[in-house]
């Protein structure tokens, strides 16, 4: 605003000049008073000319000024949601990890085993598009709650070898998890392609999840 008044003073102070020129020239005084109104308006147009130009010029870096701030705060939503997702990823690898260690049993130790490259794969994802906004990634799982209380159970059942309970145990971890992709989905700062990745990895943790409840229902068939 400060550049905005000393333009304005400066182009006073020439219009003055002008018409005191005028005035003191050895003309008719009609005449005089004809350039004096013609100078007059045109100073005044190209007051207003200049004046118009810089409340444009102050209204346009408002409006980019504006449109960054807002581009910043959906930039730092997104890697809030991607964060999310690696959390719940570190959470099956360690708990898997955990599991597979724990039980004696090859066909769950396999399971287990894709389901931990699931979400490796599912991690490297996340992570390379939260350094691709410029974001760090979240590290550590979420060490209460719910999703922890799943793999203290599913250990507990590891070491009495209770099956059933295991893959129930599983079944419920996987809904924690697919939960999570759903809210992540459900956020309106997410772009097209962050919402194709996380669909696709969304696909495979439904892929493994329904893997689980195959093998949780063939228990209760028997």
């Amino acid at each position: 605003m400060r550049t905005g008044k000393s333009l304005l003073g400066a182009l006073a102070g020439l219009a003055i000049g002008a018409i005191a020129g005028i005035l003191f020239a050895p003309e008719k005084g009609s005449q005089a008073r004809k350039q004096i109104m013609d100078k007059s308006n045109h100073y005044v147009d190209e007051v207003k000319s200049k004046f118009n130009g810089l409340r444009d010029s102050l209204t346009e870096k408002f409006k980019s000024t504006k449109k960054d701030v807002e581009s910043l705060a959906k930039k730092g939503n997104a890697i809030d949601v991607l964060n999310s997702l690696i959390v719940i990823n570190n959470d099956r690898i360690e708990g898997y990890e955990t599991a597979s260690k724990e039980t004696e049993e090859p066909d769950l130790k396999k399971l287990f085993t894709q389901f931990i490259s699931t979400s490796q794969k599912c991690k490297q994802e996340l992570v390379r598009e939260v350094n691709t906004l410029g974001g760090v990634e979240a590290e550590g799982t979420k060490v209460s709650g719910k999703f922890f209380r799943v793999w203290m159970d599913v250990k507990a059942a590891l070491k009495g070898k209770d099956r059933k309970t295991i893959l129930n145990s599983c079944e419920y971890g996987e809904d924690k998890a697919l939960e999570t992709y759903n809210n992540a989905l459900g956020n309106d700062h997410l772009s097209v392609d962050q919402r194709i990745m996380i669909n696709s990895q969304k696909t495979l943790l439904k892929a493994d999840h329904d893997h689980i409840k195959v093998l949780r229902d063939a228990l209760v068939v028997k």
